[in-house]
């Protein structure tokens, strides 16, 4: 990915569901629902803009994530500008378990990069190390960055990740409730240890989970149970927990989205033996309370876009 140095570009970031069940904290899906960023270079001064999701409560200065991830990056590359104009239209919504959090560091570090006179090309392994560092883990990240299904990982050279190619009868759905959960609280509910037993079943549904998004999407029932982190946080989400019950006791491939307290069901367009996509999305939505918004999306299969805008924005 190569830009000509401007003084301007739109990033467009997707809402990212992590863990998929078993595969907690290296399998992450993007989603077709995006937030946009254009970052500008001024002369001088930041000014923050919004709208959309936390247009009224996220800050407006040098704390918003997109403004420190863009910071951080330019340490990393050595590049001091004048001054910083971003103006984001954010549809992912905050604190609910689709990444906002991963796509703001992500649309900020990319910003850096495709606006920095002395890149030619971005650097997305570079990208991703310090995306990661910031976040604390690959797993969102790496789905926001590279699109599809994303595998990621950790060395002592920092992380790693592959994206693999969805199955296109797979259509995730999410579910989102007005309550929001802090990843730190959801962290700090897990054991510092689980029994063997867990570890290994845990194991052989993530590998499993991969065969049944990738080719065969009638094992995604079984491939997305699990047994150590979605149990032990139900306390903090219980309406979440109630449904993801209800959820599983009718046969859907149901799971908490990162997180939490939003939950991802990937259901299918042409199955074999059961209704098709628009039934089962109803299914899901008839089994949802009051107060959740049912949203029916799609695999992002790019991640992470870096253009021109059209109207440049004013850097006045």
């Amino acid at each position: 990915m190569s830009l000509p140095y401007g003084d301007v570009v739109r990033v467009r970031v997707p809402a990212t569901s992590a863990n998929l069940g078993p595969a907690f904290d290296c399998a992450g899906l993007a989603l077709t629902h995006h937030d946009v960023v254009d970052v500008t270079v001024a002369s001088s001064g930041l000014k923050v803009a919004m709208t959309g999701e936390g247009a009224h409560s996220l800050p407006t200065g040098e704390d918003h994530l997109v403004v420190r991830a863009f910071r951080a990056a330019c340490d990393q590359l050595g590049w001091t500008p004048g001054g910083l104009r971003v103006v984001a239209e954010n549809a992912i919504p905050q604190g609910r378990g689709m990444g906002s959090s991963a796509a703001a560091v992500v649309a900020g570090v990319m910003a850096a990069w495709a606006l920095c006179p002395d890149v030619e090309t971005i650097d997305l392994d570079a990208v991703l190390r310090l995306t990661t560092t910031m976040e604390g883990h690959p797993d969102n990240v790496a789905a926001c960055l590279l699109g599809g299904l994303t595998l990621s990982w950790t060395t002592d050279a920092g992380a790693s990740a592959e994206s693999l190619e969805v199955d296109g009868d797979v259509l995730p759905v999410v579910l989102v409730p007005d309550a929001t959960l802090s990843t730190h609280v959801a962290r700090g509910l897990l054991p510092d240890a689980v029994p063997h037993a867990d570890a290994s079943f845990n194991a052989g549904r993530a590998a499993l989970l991969v065969h049944a998004l990738t080719r065969e999407p009638g094992l995604l029932f079984e491939a997305t149970e699990d047994r150590l982190h979605q149990r032990q946080r139900a306390a903090a989400m219980p309406d979440s927990a109630q449904l993801l019950e209800r959820l599983r006791a009718a046969g859907h491939a149901a799971v908490v989205s990162g997180a939490g307290p939003s939950l991802l069901v990937l259901t299918r367009r042409h199955p074999d033996d059961s209704p098709d996509a628009a039934v089962r999305v109803r299914e899901v939505a008839d089994l949802t309370p009051e107060g959740w918004t049912v949203l029916p999306l799609g695999v992002d299969v790019q991640g992470v876009r870096v253009h021109r805008p059209v109207q440049q924005v004013s850097s006045r």
